[in-house]
C-alpha cells in the first residue's frame, strides 16, 4: 500500500487557482481575529485596490455577461475583503492612532493627508460623497438592472427553449449544440438572479463604511483624551484623518467594484467589448461630431466664457468628424472590386437549403407552453405516445414531429405540415375544453360554436367549470392538447404510407435484419432493390394495411421477387398472404363477413374492360362510372347504419382497379379480394352494388 504524500492530494485537480479563494477567505477571516501590522495593512490595502481595477478592466472587456459569470461570488469576495480590513485597520487605528497620522501604514496616510490635502473636513465631505455616488447611483441602479433582467430573463425562456426545441427538430444544430445553449439560457437567468442578490452586498457594505468611519472617529476620539491624554484637537486630527483615510481607501474600490457591476448587468450581448462599442456607436458618426463642434464653437465665442477650451474642444471634434467622413468616402477606382467582394459576401450557398420537414406542427404563440419542454408541455407527451401507438399499430416508427412557433398564426391556432404542405388547420383555446357532439345531443351549450378540426363534427368551446355538464349531456369532452394530438394522429394514419421514406424502410429492414438477417440479404438487394420494397410497403399502407407481420411480407417478396419485380403484381401476392390479419383488422373478434358484392353483370362488365384496356379503366363508359359511385356511396351509408364496415368483396383482377377508383371519391370503402379471404371465414353479403345499373 503505497501511502506517500502527494501536493495533488491537497490541491485536488485543479491546482494552485483552485486554492486561491480558500487560502483567500482564511486570510480575510485571519485579518478579522488576528492583529495586522501596518506593513502588511498597506500590502493588503494595495493589493485590494489592484483587485477592483482588475475586475474593473475584466467587465470592461466581456463580450457578454456570461463571460464574467464569477462575478457575483467575486462580489461578495471583495466586499468581505474590504470590511476584514476595515477591522483591521480599525484596530490598528484605536491601538496606535495616538502616536501620528502614520500609525495605520502608508496608505491609510496617503488617503488622509495627500488625497484631501490633510483637511478631516474636506474628508469627510468627499468620504460622503463617494458613499452617496456608489450607495444611491451606482449600486442602486445596478441593482435595479439585474432585478429587470433576471425577471425578463426567466420570461423569455420559454421562447428560447421553444426556439432552440426547433432548430433542433429542423436539424439546424445537433444535440450537443442545442445542449449548450439550453445551459447558457439557464445560466444566464441564474447570474442575473445571483446579481440581484449579489447587488444587497455593496450597498450594505456602503453602509458599513459610514458606520465604521463613525465608530472609529467618536472611539478615535475617547481612547486618545481618555487613555492617552491627548487634547481634544490633536486627538480629532490623528484619529479623524487616520478614519477619513481608512474610509478613503476602502471605499474607492468599493466605487470600482460597483462600477464593474453595471457594465456587467447593463451591457448587450455582442461580439465586441464596451471600448468598441463606444468607439463604434458614439464616435464613428461624422455629422454627430460636426454638429457638437459647432455648437461649442460657438459657445466659445461669447465673451466672458472659457473661449481658448471651448475653441479648442470644438477643433478637435472638427477634425474628427472630417477623419470619419473621408475615411468612409470609397475612391472611384477600387469600387467593382468592392462591389465584387460585397457581392461575394452574400453569395447564396447549399447552407441556405433549408430541408423540409417531413411531419411538421406549427403553434401560435399562446399554444407555446403546451409544447414548451421547460413547461413540462403536455402535449409533448401525447405527441410521443402517438408515435409509439403508430409505430405500434402500423409496424414502423414514424419521423419526428418537428415543432416550431409561428407568429404568422393567430394565436391559439396551429397548423400540422407534410413535407412542407398544410395537412390540416384548427384553432385550440388552452385552459378550456371542447364540447364534442357525436350526433345525438340536442342540448346547447353556451361558448364558442366550432367544429372538431380533425372530424369535421360539430363542437362547442367551453369552459372549465362547463366540462362536467357537457358529459352529462352526453357531449364528447376533450382538452386543447387532445385536440391537436387527435389532428395530429388523423393525419399521421392517414398518410401513413407517406411517411414511409426510402430512410425509414431500410431502418425496419435493419431492424428485422436483427433477429433474421440471412432473410434480409437474400432480399435486399438481391433479388428486390430497395426501392420496390417500399413502392410494396407504401401500397399496402395507403390501403390502410398495416405492416407489422413484416417476416410474413419479406418471404413472401423473397419468393416472388426472383421472377417478379412488378410492384403492383407483388402487393397483390402479399396481400393474399396477409389476408388472415387484413380480414381481421377490419372485422375483429368475428369469422362472419358481412359485406358489400357487385352486381353479377356489373362485376361481367367490369372484367370485360378491364381485360380489353389490360387493367386501365378508360374503357368504363362516363354513365356506368358515375352510377357505380353513386351506389357504392349508397351501400357504404348503409352499412355505416347498420354498425358494419363498408367491406366491397370483388374478384382479384377488379381489386386494385376499383381500391384506387373508389378510394378517390368514397373514402370510406375498404376493397378486398376473394383471395384475401381466410378458408375459415363465412361470407355474407348485405348489400349488392350496380343492381339499379
Amino acid at each position: 500500500m503505497n501511502t506517500s504524500f502527494s501536493p495533488r492530494l491537497l490541491l485536488g485537480s485543479g491546482g494552485i487557482p483552485a486554492m486561491a479563494v480558500p487560502v483567500l477567505i482564511i486570510l480575510i477571516l485571519t485579518m478579522m481575529i488576528l492583529p495586522v501590522p501596518p506593513f502588511l495593512l498597506d500590502l493588503l490595502f494595495t493589493f485590494n485596490i489592484a483587485l477592483s481595477i482588475i475586475v474593473l478592466l475584466a467587465s470592461l472587456y466581456t463580450m457578454k455577461p456570461l463571460d464574467f459569470a464569477a462575478f457575483p461570488t467575486v462580489l461578495l469576495l471583495t466586499t468581505l475583503l474590504r470590511l476584514s480590513l476595515n477591522v483591521a485597520s480599525t484596530r490598528v487605528v484605536l491601538l496606535r492612532g495616538h502616536t501620528g497620522p502614520e500609525a495605520a501604514g502608508k496608505v491609510i496616510e496617503a488617503f488622509g493627508q495627500f488625497l484631501v490635502g490633510g483637511n478631516y473636513a474636506v474628508g469627510m465631505v468627499v468620504f460622503a460623497i463617494l458613499v452617496v455616488i456608489n450607495f444611491v447611483v451606482i449600486t442602486k441602479g445596478a441593482g435595479r438592472i439585474a432585478e429587470v433582467g433576471a425577471r425578463f430573463t426567466l420570461d423569455a425562456m420559454p421562447g428560447k427553449q421553444m426556439a432552440i426545441d426547433a432548430d433542433l427538430n429542423a436539424g439546424l444544430i445537433g444535440e450537443e449544440d442545442a445542449r449548450r445553449r439550453r445551459r447558457e439560457i439557464s445560466q444566464e437567468a441564474e447570474f442575473y438572479g445571483a446579481m440581484d442578490g449579489a447587488s444587497k452586498f455593496v450597498r450594505g457594505d456602503a453602509v458599513a463604511g459610514i458606520i465604521i468611519l463613525l465608530v472609529n472617529i467618536i472611539g478615535g476620539l475617547v481612547v486618545g483624551v481618555l487613555q492617552h491624554d491627548l487634547d481634544v484637537a490633536t486627538a480629532a486630527k490623528y484619529y479623524i484623518l487616520l478614519s477619513i483615510g481608512d474610509g478613503l481607501v476602502a471605499q474607492i474600490p468599493a466605487l470600482l467594484i460597483s462600477t464593474a457591476a453595471g457594465i456587467v448587468v447593463s451591457r448587450v450581448d455582442s461580439d465586441q467589448s464596451i471600448g468598441e462599442q463606444l468607439a463604434g456607436q458614439l464616435f464613428n458618426k461624422s455629422q454627430v461630431l460636426a454638429i457638437t463642434a459647432a455648437i461649442l464653437g460657438v459657445m466659445g465665442l461669447i465673451p466672458g466664457m472659457p473661449n481658448f477650451v471651448f475653441l479648442l474642444i470644438a477643433g478637435l471634434l472638427a477634425v474628427g468628424g472630417y477623419m470619419i467622413a473621408t475615411r468612409k468616402i470609397v475612391p472611384e477606382g477600387p469600387a467593382p472590386v468592392e462591389q465584387a467582394v460585397a457581392g461575394s459576401a452574400v453569395e447564396a450557398t447549399w447552407n441556405d437549403v433549408v430541408p423540409v420537414d417531413t411531419l411538421g406542427l406549427e403553434v401560435g404563440y399562446r399554444l407555446i407552453p403546451l409544447v414548451d419542454k421547460a413547461q413540462d408541455g403536455e402535449l409533448l407527451k401525447r405527441i410521443k405516445g402517438l408515435r409509439k401507438k403508430f409505430a405500434l399499430d402500423i409496424g414502423f416508427l414514424p419521423p419526428a414531429v418537428h415543432i416550431r412557433d409561428n407568429l404568422e398564426l393567430r394565436p391559439s391556432a396551429y397548423l400540422i405540415t407534410l413535407k412542407g404542405v398544410d395537412m390540416g388547420r384548427g384553432e385550440a383555446h388552452p385552459g378550456m375544453y371542447l364540447a364534442i357532439n357525436p350526433g345525438h345531443v340536442n342540448t346547447t351549450l353556451p361558448g364558442t360554436v366550432t367544429r372538431d378540426p380533425a372530424f369535421g363534427l360539430p363542437a362547442v368551446w367551453v369552459e372549465a367549470g362547463m366540462r362536467e355538464q357537457a358529459q352529462t349531456f352526453g357531449y364528447t369532452v376533450v382538452d386543447a392538447g387532445t385536440v391537436i394530438a387527435t389532428h395530429l394522429n388523423l393525419v399521421m394514419q392517414t398518410h401513413a404510407s407517406e411517411l414511409l421514406g426510402r430512410q425509414e424502410t431500410q431502418q425496419l429492414l435493419d431492424y428485422v435484419g436483427r433477429d433474421s438477417p440471412k432473410l434480409i440479404e437474400d432480399l435486399v438487394p438481391k433479388l428486390l432493390p430497395l426501392g420496390t420494397v417500399q413502392k410494396v410497403l407504401q401500397r399496402l399502407l395507403e390501403e390502410g394495411v398495416h405492416i407489422r407481420d413484416m417476416r410474413t411480407i419479406i418471404e413472401v417478396l423473397a419468393e416472388h421477387g426472383g421472377r417478379i419485380q412488378e410492384a403492383g403484381e407483388l402487393t397483390a401476392l402479399v396481400r393474399v398472404a396477409l389476408g388472415r390479419a387484413i380480414t381481421q383488422q377490419l372485422y375483429p373478434g368475428t369469422s362472419e363477413l358481412q359485406v358489400m358484392a357487385l352486381e353479377p353483370g356489373l362485376e361481367r362488365l367490369l372484367l370485360q374492360a378491364v381485360q380489353s384496356k389490360t387493367g386501365d379503366a378508360a374503357g368504363i363508359e362516363p354513365g356506368l362510372v358515375e352510377t357505380l359511385l353513386r351506389e357504392a356511396s349508397a351501400a357504404a351509408g348503409q352499412q355505416e347504419r347498420l354498425g358494419l364496415p363498408a367491406v366491397l368483396l370483388v374478384p382479384a383482377e377488379l381489386r386494385v382497379l376499383l381500391s384506387r377508383f373508389l378510394r378517390r371519391a368514397v373514402s370510406q370503402i375498404k376493397v378486398i379480394a376473394h383471395s384475401e379471404v381466410p378458408d375459415t371465414s363465412t361470407i355474407k353479403v348485405t348489400a349488392l352494388v350496380g343492381s339499379k345499373v
